[in-house]
């Protein structure tokens, strides 16, 4: 009987899902924007294309080799300085005004920004909206709307 605990528990450790950036990045892939550039000046609406080499685009929840979908990072700490990067890791990225989603597969977006500075940030999440490990994460540009 004594045997008993640690194969329950053992049991219990291997039916609870580890998400913590398990999903393994393509080496050398890469996101990026497409249409802005830091450091430009826009009118309102903002338009913004999601460019990503070496890997595939899959909606939230598909599990496939190889793929992720697109999240956002607007007027915040870059990733990795953020005060909420470690739950991002472990929990996967939130969703809220200065994070957001395209679980859709969605390669692109318009922004209503108000005037003035902003900074931008693409980060590519796993079926569960972690980023992969290593992260496949865009440099963040500062734009500045009219």
């Amino acid at each position: 009987m004594r045997y008993a605990i640690p194969a329950l528990t053992a049991l219990a450790l291997s039916l609870t899902p580890v998400w913590a950036g398990d999903t393994p990045s393509t080496p050398g892939a890469e996101v990026y924007f497409v249409t802005l550039e830091d450091g430009a000046t826009l009118s309102g609406p903002v338009k913004v294309v999601f460019g990503l080499s070496g890997m595939g685009v899959a909606p939230a929840g598909v599990e496939k080799e190889g793929t992720g979908h697109h999240h956002l990072l607007l007027n915040r700490a870059p990733f990795g300085e953020g005060e909420d990067d470690a739950t991002m890791i472990a929990d996967g990225i939130p969703s809220d005004e200065n994070h957001k989603h395209f679980g859709g597969g969605q390669t692109e977006t318009t922004l209503e920004l108000p005037a003035g500075t902003h900074t931008l940030q693409l980060v590519l999440g796993d079926q569960f909206h972690v980023p992969h490990d290593p992260p496949v994460v865009s440099d963040m540009i500062t734009i500045t709307v009219n």
